[in-house]
């Protein structure tokens, strides 16, 4: 049986949570070569040799990397494009959940860092990408040039129900769908597809591991627990919709926001 994907991706955020399960799932679906970033090294390395042990036959890069510094970034990119000789699908993941706060408890630096991390890590990351891809063979109609999905959130579509107050953190959320529309619609010409994906309340680190259990009587425990689907997402159904979005079977979707949030969003 054929495989899905084929050729080169690159994976930030990637040493835990939805980052680490898309790797496995990239992996599992026919990526040959794949490069995966994150700051936390330890977290990294430890990804980086569970691919190897699991598919030994698959290139893997493991690059340390801030997305908020642009030199970083773009020497990682170029480490990539150096290596692998073409960049296939990018996943630009990383991301912080930020201090919770209205818009007047928080401090500058507050909401500097998560606009620097969620939406100018994600700018920077797409910068670098579409330079890349702009210049390299054109696949054809089903895979291109290249396919670029951005990880947003439902609170990229909507905002927090009242009591939660993640000001910072929707708002770069919002933005990361306006970057992913803009720059679908301006590179579309060049047969490279940007999509995001919207998930919901999805036990990963960023919202403390055993969701459900640790917080227990907090607000966003009880709107957790009335998401139509009645459970929590798991990491691995989201790389699951990456996989389609970076797949040919999306090959007509470009510029769209993938909501996996298990109906929440539409109540």
């Amino acid at each position: 049986m054929a495989s899905l994907l084929e050729g080169s991706a690159f994976v930030t955020g990637a040493a835990s949570g939805i980052g680490e399960q898309t790797a496995y799932a990239l992996a599992k679906h026919g990526i040959s070569k794949l490069a995966i970033a994150d700051i936390n090294l330890p977290g990294l390395q430890a990804v980086a040799a569970k691919l190897r042990e699991q598919w030994p036959d698959m290139e893997v890069l493991a690059l340390q990397m801030d997305v908020r510094k642009g030199e970083q970034v773009k020497g990682g990119l170029a480490q990539v494009v150096s290596q692998f000789g073409r960049l296939d699908v990018a996943v630009n993941n990383a991301g912080v959940r930020g201090k919770p706060g209205r818009i007047h408890e928080l401090d500058e630096s507050d909401w500097d860092d998560v606009l620097s991390i969620n939406l100018g890590g994600v700018q920077r990351c797409q910068r670098e990408e579409l330079a890349i891809m702009v210049n390299q063979e054109d696949l054809g109609m089903r895979r291109g040039r290249g396919s670029i999905i951005n990880v947003s959130s439902m609170y990229g579509t909507v905002g927090p129900q009242f009591p939660i107050h993640f000001t910072a953190y929707t708002a770069a959320k919002h933005a990361v769908m306006g970057i992913t529309k803009a720059d679908a619609s301006s590179y579309a010409g060049t047969n490279i597809r940007i999509n995001a994906i919207c998930p919901g309340f999805i036990e990963t680190p960023m919202i403390g591991g055993n969701f459900a259990s640790q917080l227990e009587g907090h607000p966003l425990h009880s709107h957790a627990q009335n998401t139509p689907l009645r459970r929590l997402g798991r990491p691995e159904e989201i790389a699951d919709s990456i996989v389609f979005l970076a797949s040919p079977l999306s090959s007509y979707v470009n510029g769209f926001g993938l909501v996996a949030d298990g109906g929440f969003s539409s109540c």
